[in-house]
């Protein structure tokens, strides 16, 4: 990958020998590696022995604002913001702290948002089996910010849901009403 990086600052006008780029071809690869770090993550490893049987917890647990940051598979520039997920548990619950690894290994990754959200979602749902599972990610993506149409300010919104999330129109309500009173 170095050898590449060096490659493209020479097409790009470069001299990648230039005291301030010397060690940036370096510094790129292991900012790209660990940036799309995701498709090493074995989650079955993840998760670990952080599943826990719990056949008295029935309601709807949310984690909001979980930090989400990707690369843009078509310009591989960076799209950041909040993803939020909620599950109803059906018998098994999962170490909090699992939620935002999740988002972090599929993040990681060359992606597009629709695709992210959804990937979240179906993740949490073959682990947990829930009645239901809701993902919801705002995001800011730099290639409509940096070039393109260059609208610095536009948010994009996603929403995977499964389950009672899906079929249950109140269920999706207090969901998407918890999630409207959140903190920014």
């Amino acid at each position: 990958m170095k050898e590449l990086i060096e490659k493209l600052l020479i097409e790009l006008g470069e001299d990648p020998s230039r005291e301030g780029l010397q060690n940036t071809p370096e510094r790129v690869a292991n900012s790209m590696k660990f940036l799309t770090g995701g498709y090493w993550v074995n989650i079955d490893e993840l998760v670990n022995d952080a599943l826990f049987e719990d056949p008295n917890t029935d309601e709807m647990v949310i984690i909001k604002d979980i930090d989400v940051f990707s690369l843009c598979e078509h310009h591989m520039l960076p799209f950041f913001g909040k993803c939020h997920v909620a599950y109803i548990p059906d018998g098994k619950i999962v170490g909090l702290s699992k939620i935002p690894r999740i988002v972090d290994a599929f993040g990681r990754r060359l992606q597009v948002q629709e695709r992210l959200t959804t990937q979240i979602a179906d993740c949490l749902g073959n682990i947990l089996k829930p009645k239901g599972v809701a993902v919801v990610v705002d995001a800011l993506h730099l290639c409509m910010s940096m070039r393109g149409v260059e609208k610095q300010n536009s948010y994009t919104t996603t929403s995977s849901m499964l389950g009672a999330f899906k079929s249950n129109p109140s269920t999706r309500s207090e969901f998407l009403s918890l999630l409207a009173g959140r903190n920014r």
